[in-house]
């Protein structure tokens, strides 16, 4: 009370605000990796809910395991859209990409 501020409790708030707020290439950085970890988790959640191993699942596509472990490691940026494309056609799925507004901080 007093303070004319909302003083910020919330802990994501805080961080956001200490490490991310008024500094784009973190966001970029930051938004980058949101994006990367949520593609190799959509690819392992449709392999895992398929049944199929990750060996079962690049020979049904015609590649190695080691580039389905590759595509499911939240840190891997080399995503293409035409393997992205083979995974989704051989899981019965399509590849949805949207343009969305970028949300600017203060």
């Amino acid at each position: 009370m007093g303070s004319s501020r909302r003083q910020a409790t919330d802990a994501v708030e805080i961080l956001h605000r200490r490490f991310y707020r008024g500094k784009p290439a973190r966001l970029k950085n930051l938004d980058e990796a949101r994006a990367n970890e949520e593609i190799a988790r959509s690819i392992r959640e449709l392999r895992t809910k398929a049944n199929l191993t990750q060996a079962q699942l690049a020979r049904l596509v015609g590649t190695t395991a080691s580039v389905i472990c590759r595509l499911e490691d939240a840190e891997y940026e080399g995503h293409s859209l035409p393997m992205l494309r083979r995974i989704a056609d051989t899981l019965n799925q399509r590849v949805e990409i949207r343009f969305v507004p970028i949300r600017r901080s203060a």
